[in-house]
């Protein structure tokens, strides 16, 4: 049978036998058909079935995964053989992809149940194109964190929650497999003398992964997600993050030009409000993002986007974060966005900031403001410039504004803890003085972080220059 007769047959079995989305949300009320979803092809619902198996969260495993493991492993090499002789690129024609599976598991299942067959096309859609058993996962919109702890460990974030699912793979080879696709789309590798990959999936989702000899436990994944809608300042205010006048502050930041630094531990939403604070630039001004595996989701017109590149295979080719922020001097920016400075490019960021590229922005890890000025410190020195402290130190009192600091609690909520003004330097000290604070007053019946945002009736030196610039300020924030 040609591939095209394969195709028509496929096409008219599709037409009488459509089934509807099941979006990812691990609920009863999670069925109908996917948003925006406006190809016919048929999505079972029983692929995408997970219900919560335990006040903790957990998830539970497709049926068929261990019914039909022979049979779905010998469907798949069937459409692999089709796709390479017939097809080509399946990412290219995913919907010939999706007739020619739904083709070959009724022509070789038949005698499996058909919500079975069902389930079976999704599975081998999902490990010929997709991320094999964490599909499911990557459609859930309220998981934010996916960690693969080897072939059987699989752990999700979740409302800031951690949770360990029963979704597997089916070896370490099977994780390799699923990570050597995500990283080659951006001709990344990853093998025994490379264990250590960044990457990004086409949602913009960020991948880090390390394998053996490195990871001892077998292959390790984690996929940091991100909204696919960019989050405004008004949705951290509707999740207690910062009250309304740091907000309003924040904003006067951002049109007052202030160099910001975002300053906070691992997971506490740095990118997050470095994202949220970027929308605030005016869209006449050019913006150049630099980032180690592109994150941010600017939605100004002028903004150009570098990401930094590893060594290849050889040792070769490597651009880092460094060559990028002096690159990015000679291309006429009016602000910089360096999603993170870990090294010897905090200097040339420092320096960026004090020769007239205003209103520049970066993260940090660090666990307070004063924290925050010593790693920047220490980032300088690790450049192997040999500078006295006090010039270092006197750089940054001069390059900086605004400290803000995140942390993430033990109930999982992130909260903006401090905003802290840069004021200049007492003798060999950098000055810093808070300018709102969050003060927690223990936890609320259902173990949940109370406290409330206070300003501490300072106003902040930056004052002047945001009323020289005409950006509007009320003198009630600071009350």
């Amino acid at each position: 049978m040609s591939l095209e007769e394969r195709l028509n047959r496929a096409r008219g079995a599709r037409g009488t036998s459509s089934v509807t989305v099941q979006t990812a949300v691990p609920t009863q009320q999670s069925q109908g058909t996917s948003g925006g979803e406006s190809r016919s092809v048929a999505r079972p619902q029983a692929a995408a079935r997970r219900v919560a198996a335990s006040s903790a969260g957990m998830l539970a495993p497709v049926a068929t995964t261990s019914r039909y493991g022979d049979l779905r492993r010998s469907l798949q090499a069937k459409v692999i053989e089709e796709i390479n002789t017939t097809i080509g690129d399946a990412a290219d024609h995913e919907a010939e992809l999706d007739d020619l599976i739904r083709q070959v598991v009724f022509d070789e299942a038949a005698e499996v149940p058909r919500s079975d067959r069902e389930v079976l096309i999704q599975e081998i859609h999902n490990e010929v194109i997709g991320l094999g058993p964490l599909e499911d996962l990557m459609k859930d919109p309220k998981i934010t964190e996916i960690m693969v702890n080897g072939a059987k460990d699989v752990y999700i974030e979740r409302d800031g929650r951690i949770a360990k699912t029963n979704v597997t793979f089916e070896n370490d080879d099977h994780v390799l497999r699923i990570l050597d696709r995500i990283v080659s789309r951006i001709g990344r590798h990853v093998d025994e003398a490379s264990p250590l990959v960044d990457a990004r999936l086409e949602d913009g989702s960020r991948v880090n992964a390390v394998i053996r000899p490195v990871a001892i436990k077998g292959p390790s994944i984690t996929i940091r997600r991100f909204s696919s809608a960019p989050l405004q300042i008004a949705d951290l205010m509707e999740h207690g993050s910062l009250s309304y006048s740091m907000s309003s502050f924040l904003e006067a930041c951002i049109l007052g030009k202030a160099n910001v630094i975002v300053s906070g531990g691992t997971g506490s939403g740095k990118t997050t409000l470095l994202n949220i604070l970027s929308a605030f630039i005016p869209d006449e001004e050019r913006i150049v993002t630099i980032e180690d595996a592109a994150e941010l989701q600017l939605e100004q017109n002028d903004v150009v986007t570098l990401e930094a590149r590893p060594a290849n295979s050889e040792g070769k080719g490597r651009i880092s974060i460094r060559d990028l922020v002096r690159n990015s001097l000679r291309m006429r920016p009016d602000r910089i966005i360096v999603g993170e400075v870990r090294s010897a490019e905090t200097l040339d960021m420092l320096q960026a900031m004090n020769t007239g590229h205003e209103g520049s922005l970066t993260t940090v890890h660090a666990n307070s403001p004063r924290d925050a000025m010593s790693r920047l410190e220490t980032m300088v020195l690790m450049g192997g410039i040999e500078l006295p402290v006090k010039a270092i130190r006197d750089q940054i009192s001069s390059a900086l504004d605004i400290v803000v600091q995140q942390a993430r609690f033990r109930d999982g909520s992130r909260k903006i803890v401090s905003i802290s003004e840069v004021v200049g330097m007492e003798g060999s000290t950098i000055t810093l003085q808070d300018i709102f604070v969050y003060q927690q007053e223990g936890l609320d019946a259902k173990g949940r972080v109370k406290g409330a945002f206070k300003a501490t009736g300072i106003r902040p030196h930056i004052l002047k220059k945001f009323n020289e610039m005409g950006v509007f300020v009320r003198d009630e924030w600071f009350s």
